[in-house]
């Protein structure tokens, strides 16, 4: 596959290096690389003795950010993985410490574009839905082995759909017709499965069903927590962590993986004094976090689910 559609307009670019505040002589970490345009700014912004590295499990993008990013020359390090392995990859690249890192959530505008990815519920194409495209499992597999319940909980839990049983069931007589293996086919069934009056409005019918199938084949909010509190770790004193994220699970994931970080210690709300010995890691630079402005809303569609939250490493002793 060709991946002459990975142009990927970055979402709160300005905002991103503005937070982040990227310096000459610092290392920083990209854990979504894709396209590169985050990347770019922050090494344009850093100056000549920054180091980035970039982790990105889509084959596809690294080769676009590789192409994007040629011009800083040994400044990048790119490597395909998924960024639950980021403190193995800055182990094996002999860093201890970095000042800054940056988490752009969710799936990417040329994945989504690319009907043969799979992501899209308005172009047919394969029910595949990986981000990395070795991986084993992909969305027809959910769709067509896993049981009823099963496959009903996912759709509940992931995507937040009120009508995610009725799916599941009209899944499963579908496909014991014949398999259920396109997107559009997909979207048929959902369709049939939500009354009429609830299709009239609101978003498209199938987006909560996708999201769902998406966060599933790619372990997207398991793999999430243990990255980000890795991170937190691997920062150094005065290091900043940013993350972008495009929906509620992710967004709260990351809010209380933050405050907890932030507020650690476990004594019993007005107790004297504290004896866990929990110190706190992060400062929350931005409680509610930071949405995009509506000029780049009206620019770039996909960016209004956007929220950018950023902390800052505190010394620990």
């Amino acid at each position: 596959m060709e991946d002459r559609n990975f142009v990927h307009q970055p979402v709160m670019l300005e905002e991103v290096v503005a937070w982040l505040n990227p310096q000459d002589g610092g290392t920083y970490v990209d854990c979504t690389v894709g396209g590169g345009g985050h990347a770019a700014a922050i090494l344009e912004k850093s100056g000549p003795g920054s180091r980035l590295i970039g982790l990105d499990q889509d084959p596809l993008a690294l080769e676009a950010a590789a192409r994007r990013l040629a011009p800083y020359g040994e400044r990048v390090t790119l490597v395909k993985e998924n960024f639950v392995n980021l403190a193995r990859v800055l182990d094996e690249l002999g860093v201890a410490a970095v000042n800054g890192v940056l988490f752009d959530l969710g799936v990417s505008s040329p994945q989504v574009d690319v009907p043969e990815r799979g992501f899209s519920y308005h172009h047919d194409g394969p029910l595949d839905m990986r981000m990395d495209p070795s991986s084993p499992c992909t969305a027809a597999d959910l769709i067509n082995k896993l049981p009823e319940e099963e496959l009903a909980g996912i759709i509940a839990r992931y995507g937040e759909e009120r009508w995610a049983r009725r799916i599941a069931s009209f899944i499963v007589q579908k496909r014991q017709q014949e398999p259920v293996t396109s997107t559009l086919q997909l979207v048929e069934i959902i369709k049939e499965a939500i009354p009429a009056r609830y299709r009239r409005s609101g978003p498209h019918p199938a987006r909560r069903t996708f999201q769902a199938l998406r966060i599933a084949v790619n372990r997207e909010l398991e793999v999430l927590p243990g990255a980000l509190d890795q991170a937190v770790d691997l920062l150094a004193p005065g290091g900043r962590i940013l993350v972008i994220t495009f929906h509620s699970l992710e967004d709260r994931i990351v809010k209380n993986l933050f405050r907890r970080r932030a507020n650690p210690c476990t004594c019993p709300p007005g107790f004297p004094q504290c004896t866990c010995g929990q110190k706190p890691a992060l400062r929350v630079l931005v409680p509610g976090g930071i949405t995009p402005s509506p000029e780049e809303i009206e620019a770039n569609p996909r960016s209004r689910s956007a929220r950018l939250r950023v902390a800052e490493k505190l010394q620990v002793f």
